[in-house]
């Protein structure tokens, strides 16, 4: 194949990208050369190292070759890029996870496709024209090939920041970022390259390595982690929309030419790749529920018709100049049950799982994990019922041979009647997951229970509303033995898009009654302000733009606003019908200050809160309402009533 050269010399594998005027770009077929050479030289004796490098002086390799997928894709044949992803993806993880020295040699342009070639081996060489980046997010796609990995353990929010704006590095950024190794002059490679082959020993590398020049993003990190420490894209926007400098005015220039989804999805890949459990397993798997999904539900083909085929450089993107919902972030990372990104070629049964209490949020939880290929047994007392669910006829029956239990229940109370029902019908070694806020005291005495029942057990209550519970955002803070956890893990990633591992069990209840105690008070605080606002001629944007970007920043103004027409979407927005009614934050509230009086805990404010919200679901005709119903509620009122 001319388009690659592969071959021995001495004791080096070979490997020379030979497409100089296409800047290398990477074809499906180079890539299947590419791993069958390794495949064949895993095992030789004789090969100690591979060596990866390519002709011309213009780029290493300038990313994949999309003409292919784009005509494909706009014929709605969305196999072949996955295919062709997926290939891709495997011999990233193949050079990543060699057993022997990788060495490449990383000139001019280093992008997309390229950067899975040349950044995943031991050794990586850059040298004055070096230019490496992600650029993915301009043609709607995100930063892939097992990037993100690298991009999630750069320092401090330098990931974000590189993967959003696709800034181009230098040698010394690269290595600064992780993306390289070494910078060495190119004018010495052709001899180095010589002594690889000659002697298969990497020592030769560490004697001709120079100095690293000054990094620019090493200067600026203060601004990069400043205004990238945010939760989420429109955190990071409302950051920099807030300062008047040469920094940020260049940065929301770059951004605002990318599809907001794809920087969006970049943002939340990389805050769930971080952590203990970060591989580039993990890193590929998250990239390819974006990949697998781009050309139709993403910005993808539009991005290439903007950039490559008409050339108008005026993208469509959808969500232009707004934020985008999470709901559509998580659609695009959500697992992809029987066609996920298989790295080696394993069946992978699916545990079947008995769902009880299918309410307002247990039942689009229990359709989520139905959809992503779970076999689903369900029961409710209602005779509610969810999509793709099986119906059992009672909760024994629904938890029957099951691997999995989940429970989503009203109560402590209800949660133990439960578990006593259905514990002597669970299989030993199962696990169960009750995703119900209750009292602590009820969640430990459960878990006991499924103990000596040989029964796993977390405790694992939610945040996000029904809306999260439909579009698989929910947060999961967990309560647990780390095998529970573990083991629990995968069905979190379905039903949202968050799992924090709190502790012992009642470990989690005990994080969503403190969470809710702040969320509960802020929200009220909140309210006031706005009504405060109101009554001193304070337009409601204006305190809005002002506070979701300083000091009074918090959840309830920037995510989840009360006041309608201001910050994002909210049920403020739609005549506050509940997102989490006001009953529940009255329910939540009252089991912080059940917990408070049980360890003697001083919480005023949370008792304060308490208060006014039963004053609002019993007396003011709350109940049904949202709890951000609180404002109306506030601007009606004068100081004395």
């Amino acid at each position: 194949m001319t388009d690659i050269l592969i071959r021995r010399t001495g004791h080096a594998g070979r490997i020379t990208l030979n497409r100089p005027d296409a800047l290398n770009a990477m074809t499906w077929d180079m890539c299947r050369a590419i791993a069958d050479a390794m495949q064949s030289w895993r095992d030789d004796p004789e090969i100690r190292l591979v060596v990866i490098d390519a002709a011309g002086d213009r780029a290493f390799c300038a990313g994949g070759d999309i003409a292919e997928l784009y005509q494909t894709g706009r014929a709605g044949d969305f196999a072949y890029g996955q295919a062709f992803w997926a290939d891709e993806y495997r011999l990233n993880a193949a050079i990543f996870a060699w057993p022997k020295p990788v060495v490449s040699f990383l000139q001019g342009f280093v992008m997309g496709g390229g950067v899975g070639i040349g950044c995943h081996g031991t050794h990586r060489i850059a040298g004055d024209t070096t230019a490496i980046a992600m650029p993915e997010c301009g043609i709607g796609l995100i930063p892939d090939v097992g990037a993100t990995l690298m991009l999630a353990l750069a320092d401090g929010r330098l990931g974000e920041y590189l993967g959003v704006t696709g800034t181009r590095m230098s040698a010394a950024d690269a290595v600064h970022a992780g993306f390289a190794d070494h910078y060495i002059p190119e004018d010495l490679w052709p001899e180095l390259i010589r002594q690889l082959e000659q002697t298969g020993d990497v020592s030769v590398i560490e004697a001709s390595a120079k100095p690293l020049p000054a990094s620019a993003l090493a200067a600026g990190a203060d601004d990069i982690d400043r205004h990238f420490a945010g939760e989420s894209l429109t955190d990071i926007l409302n950051s920099l929309r807030s300062e008047d400098s040469a920094f940020a005015r260049d940065t929301l220039r770059t951004m605002e030419r990318n599809s907001p989804l794809s920087m969006a999805v970049t943002v939340e890949l990389l805050h769930r790749l971080r952590g203990p459990s970060i591989s580039i397993g993990r890193a590929l798997d998250l990239e390819y529920r974006f990949t697998a999904r781009s050309m139709e539900h993403g910005d993808f083909l539009e991005g290439i018709r903007a950039a490559i085929i008409d050339k108008d450089r005026q993208p469509k993107w959808q969500y232009a100049g707004q934020s985008v919902p999470v709901s559509e972030i998580s659609k695009m990372l959500r697992p992809l049950g029987a066609a996920a990104l298989k790295l080696e070629e394993t069946r992978v049964t699916q545990p079947t799982v008995g769902f009880i209490g299918l309410g307002n949020m247990g039942a689009p939880m229990a359709a989520n994990l139905a959809a992503a290929g779970y076999a689903v047994t369900g029961f409710d007392t209602a005779g509610t019922t969810a999509d793709g669910v099986k119906v059992a006829g009672s909760a024994q029956e629904a938890v029957t041979g099951a691997d999995v239990i989940i429970t989503m229940l009203p109560d402590g109370a209800v949660l133990r009647s439960v578990a006593a029902t259905v514990l002597p019908h669970a299989r030993p070694g199962a696990l169960f997951v009750d995703c119900s806020t209750v009292d602590v005291e009820s969640a430990r005495a459960v878990a006991a229970e499924a103990s000596a029942a040989s029964v796993l057990f977390v405790d694992a209550p939610v945040s996000g509303g029904i809306g999260g519970a439909t579009g698989g955002t929910l947060t999961f803070m967990t309560g647990g033995s780390d095998d529970a956890f573990e083991k629990a893990r995968p069905l979190f990633d379905v039903m949202g898009q968050k799992a924090v591992h709190c502790g012992a069990a009642g470990a989690g209840q005990a994080a969503k009654i403190c969470n809710n105690m702040i969320l509960g008070a802020t929200m009220i605080a909140t309210c006031e302000a706005f009504a405060l606002a109101d009554k001193l001629g304070l337009d409601r944007q204006k305190m809005f733009d002002v506070v979701s970007t300083s000091s009074g920043y918090s959840w309830s103004m920037n995510a989840y606003c009360p006041a309608p027409g201001v910050g994002p979407q909210s049920p403020s927005d739609n005549d506050y019908t509940p997102g989490f009614a006001a009953e529940l934050m009255l329910k939540d509230l009252g089991l912080s200050q059940q917990a408070a009086a049980a360890v003697d805990a001083d919480t005023p404010m949370g008792a304060a809160a308490l208060e006014l919200y039963r004053q609002f679901v019993e007396d003011e005709g709350g109940r049904g309402r949202d709890f951000s119903a609180m404002l109306p509620r506030f601007a009606a009122r004068s100081r004395e009533s």
